[in-house]
């Protein structure tokens, strides 16, 4: 639909930009009953949604001539997670509202403070920024809330997420109680709702996106491999596609760090964006993507974004995101603006259940299917080269000369094959991976013991889930009663009532007297009983082996220990009993960082 009356300064910025129809979301929040309300929005990254607030907040800014009134302090607030979003909206906000007068200042971490609060200053009429930054120019007094009109919190479950709702809270209870409050989101968990319920009135739900699926311009794509595969699966993915530009999403920096080096030697031309780049790299990243020097990203989850690249069209979770909303939010970096995009799981075989329940609750609708082989590749290479030859082009004198020398020393058929390989040898050579089958597979689960653990005993531990069993303090306490370090501990598989771990037959036997010997010496203490288990742990899901040597998750995500490392076990409170100092590992473990650890 076309966009409804508007100021003729916004109307003439909207034309000038070739803005002639309004997009779902920016249609809801001009409708005649959206009209000074506040409003909850569920709006699809890519949606137009920047332009949409843009619009519904312009009554509360703009006079009767389309122009600003004076103000000495701002009129209205924009709250994004990050500096790439929060410097997108601002430079959206700059053009729509050129023509007003309006002045935009942007607050963001790696930026110069005392400019932004030179620009504060100046008569800033909108404010853009990330809640940290903002929070500490209001603590100095730099930022006055007191003649707001409007605050926009966009992306604000991603702010939730990562750890702002004390930023949020404190910059919301300083705003006046008349203010107008619209909050946009993409997913509407339960902290949202409450933090709705908290600061709004009478708000209207306003939802664009699709109950069907996650994104309507978003082809899905779910890739089994065998684990160790999982890197060519990324090559192979990228030449098969070989999409004008990707992004690859990753769960640490680490791994980001990782798989850019990786693909760096193969011939890819990428970057890579975490937490540990600064914004000057960021930058220079991003302008390399846009200048198409370099065609992947590699990036984690909240370095990612904001970003807005109009050629994105292939996003690929290296690594299985957390939940269904990390999943919407990474792939929404495509199939944008109406542009069709696909983004791609790469699903080892033993997650493929979760990844199955993870889309079932996002309502996406994925394609299972293996990844591109060799052969695949060189099909599709094919299939571009013929597409690039049959292209119009404009052929000068000294061209047609060339040519001709080659027709008068080599066959058209050897001349096309020359072309063919000159085409083939300029790109990344695909990777050879195992086959998709039952056979692979098992052999794939053998290659994942760590060496020294091809032959093992398993023991059992009379304790489990309900009594609070956790591998954070099993290790440690095995390391004591058993006398052995803890890179001599295998897989540890935590059930219901008890726990099963693994001991290599070469120290099994000693193993289990030293732990009989501290067991009678503990007689007075309740110890754990440790016993060697003759049939081994019952057969249960793969997704509950605690593998001891990691502080993350099967996905890379930090998580909190349920009880203190080391110490004995109290059977009638449920939980481990302290005497002094944790025993055990020497130290208490790491506290988890707030947020996410990109």
């Amino acid at each position: 639909m076309t966009f409804p009356e508007l100021p003729s300064t916004l109307e003439t910025a909207l034309q000038e930009r070739g803005y002639e129809t309004a997009t779902a979301v920016q249609a809801e929040v001009l409708q005649p009953e959206a009209d000074g309300r506040d409003l909850v929005v569920s709006a699809q990254t890519g949606s137009g949604k920047t332009i949409a607030f843009g619009l519904a907040m312009a009554k509360q800014l703009l006079g009767e001539d389309g122009n600003v009134p004076f103000a000495t302090s701002p009129r209205a607030l924009i709250v994004a997670p990050t500096r790439e979003l929060a410097l997108q909206v601002s430079r959206e906000l700059a053009w729509l509202y050129a023509k007003t007068g309006a002045r935009v200042a942007t607050c963001v971490g790696g930026m110069n403070p005392s400019q932004e609060r030179k620009a504060l200053r100046s008569g800033a009429t909108i404010v853009v920024g990330t809640p940290g930054r903002l929070r500490d120019h209001l603590e100095r007094g730099a930022l006055d809330l007191s003649a707001l009109a409007a605050v926009v919190l966009d992306e604000a479950d991603e702010m939730l997420d990562m750890g702002f709702r004390e930023e949020l809270e404190e910059i919301l209870d300083a705003t006046p109680d008349g203010r107008r409050t619209l909050l946009f989101s993409a997913t509407m968990p339960k902290p949202i709702e409450n933090l709705a319920r908290r600061y709004q009135r009478d708000a209207l739900r306003i939802a664009t996106i699709s109950e069907g699926r996650g994104h309507g311009d978003i082809s899905y794509q779910a890739v089994t491999v065998s684990p160790p595969e999982i890197e060519n699966a990324v090559v192979n993915l990228l030449r098969y596609h070989e999409a004008e530009t990707a992004i690859l999403f990753c769960a640490t920096r680490e791994k980001v760090r990782h798989l850019h080096a990786t693909l760096q030697e193969r011939g890819f031309g990428v970057v890579a964006l975490s937490g540990e780049h600064s914004q000057s790299e960021r930058n220079q990243a991003l302008q390399a993507l846009r200048d198409r020097r370099a065609r992947v990203c590699v990036a984690t989850d909240v370095a990612a974004r904001g970003i807005d690249l109009p050629t994105l069209s292939l996003v690929v979770h290296v690594e299985i995101p957390r939940d269904a909303e990390t999943l919407q939010h990474r792939s929404g970096r495509t199939g944008r603006a109406g542009r069709k995009g696909t983004a791609v799981l790469i699903v080892p075989f033993s997650r493929r259940k979760r990844v199955e329940s993870m889309l079932r609750h996002a309502k996406i609708s994925a394609d299972w299917t293996d990844a591109p082989d060799r052969d695949a590749i060189k099909a599709k290479d094919r299939e571009r080269l013929l597409e690039k030859l049959m292209e119009p082009v404009e052929v000068d004198e000294g061209d047609r000369e060339l040519a001709e020398r080659l027709l008068a020393q080599r066959s058209p058929a050897e001349i096309a094959a020359m072309l063919v390989q000159s085409f083939r040898s300029a790109m990344p050579e695909p990777e050879d991976l195992i086959a998709n089958t039952p056979e692979a597979r098992r052999e794939a689960q053998k290659e994942r013991h760590r060496p020294g653990f091809e032959d093992t005993v398993w023991f059992r531990m009379d304790i489990g889930r309900r009594q609070n069993a956790d591998p954070r303090w099993i290790l440690p306490l095995l390391c004591r009663r058993g006398h052995i370090t803890r890179n001599e501990i295998g897989a540890i598989r935590i059930g219901p009532a008890e726990t099963f771990f693994q001991i290599p037959r070469n120290i099994a036997e000693k193993f289990a007297d030293a732990a009989q010997r501290t067991a009678q010496a503990e007689q007075d203490e309740d110890p754990v009983t440790i016993e060697v288990s003759e049939g081994g742990p019952p057969s249960a899901p793969r997704g509950n082996d605690k593998r001891h040597k990691t502080r993350s998750n099967a996905d890379g995500v930090r998580v909190k220990p349920r009880a203190k490392t080391g110490g004995k076990f109290d059977k009638a409170k449920g939980k481990p009993k302290f005497k002094g100092k944790p025993q055990g590992a020497g130290s208490k473990p790491t506290k988890p960082r707030k947020g996410n650890n990109a």
